[in-house]
């Protein structure tokens, strides 16, 4: 079964979430355990997710990883005992086939969603691959970067929205996007509950964010029919090493998930 069967084999939304980075095994093994054991009782499909390395970072002392083999390591063993599929981000060309070797779904970052050679070679992998909508792009213009990958003989594609860029320093989702991309895809939508709410190119180099808006972000997504959601959490966000001002704590996730559980199947009850 591959990780998008699984998302379609049950009801109702499916979560990819995790910890920004991988910090060390303990945390990465405390936070996929947590998620786990939530998303089983509520009957919600679940990829753990976790970034092998920070490419992006806007200082360059800011933390990007504890070394890529190791970090794969841990999120393969994350995977395997958990029995998820297990997502990160990839940045080069040459990162695809090195990645793949450790996890099932390869993210493209937004920043790169128009990068083609990257595109191409997380395709060539089989892998599933989820592309993250560029702050700058158009939504309807997001089947070019999914064709990309189709057309390199993978059809194993889903596309996520993370908000577009307002002004210099503030990120808005439009929600209008997800049927859209839907539609013009042909593929599962996610939306992006806490990089949505960053606040970048802040003076002190370090990204903001408003953590206080995820559930707002994630109730509209689930309410307007969003295939999955997308969020970071972490046992402390305060001590996080990369993103900790846009987390979800981690012990808020079970009431959130139940909240939006409600909402869907609300929705899903006037469909019927």
């Amino acid at each position: 079964m591959t990780p998008l069967q699984y998302f379609a084999s049950r009801p109702g939304f499916f979560l990819i979430a995790g910890p920004c980075v991988i910090e060390n095994e303990e945390m990465a093994y405390r936070t996929g355990r947590h998620i786990k054991s939530v998303c089983d009782a509520l009957d919600i499909p679940f990829a753990f997710k976790g970034s092998y390395r920070k490419a992006n970072r806007s200082r360059l002392d800011s933390f990007r990883g504890i070394g890529d083999l190791k970090a794969l390591k841990i999120l393969a063993d994350v995977g395997r005992e958990l029995g998820v599929p297990v997502v990160t981000d990839i940045h080069e060309p040459q990162e695809a086939a090195m990645a793949a070797e450790f996890v099932d779904i390869l993210q493209i970052p937004a920043f790169l969603c128009r990068q083609t050679d990257l595109l191409i070679a997380a395709g060539h992998t089989g892998k599933t691959v989820n592309i993250k909508k560029g702050q700058f792009l158009a939504p309807d213009s997001m089947h070019f970067a999914v064709e990309k990958v189709r057309e390199s003989g993978n059809d194993q594609v889903c596309v996520t929205e993370r908000g577009v860029s307002f002004g210099y320093g503030d990120l808005i989702v439009d929600y209008r996007g997800i049927p859209v991309m839907q539609q013009t895809c042909r593929a599962p939508v996610i939306v992006d509950c806490t990089h949505s709410l960053q606040q970048p190119n802040t003076a002190a180099g370090v990204t903001g964010g408003r953590p206080e808006l995820i559930e707002t972000i994630a109730r509209a997504a689930v309410a307007v029919g969003a295939d999955g959601l997308f969020l970071e959490t972490h046992p402390n966000p305060s001590e996080a090493k990369s993103d900790g001002a846009n987390m979800l704590p981690l012990d808020r996730l079970e009431g959130l998930m139940v909240r939006l559980k409600a909402i869907r199947s609300t929705i899903d009850s006037f469909r019927s």
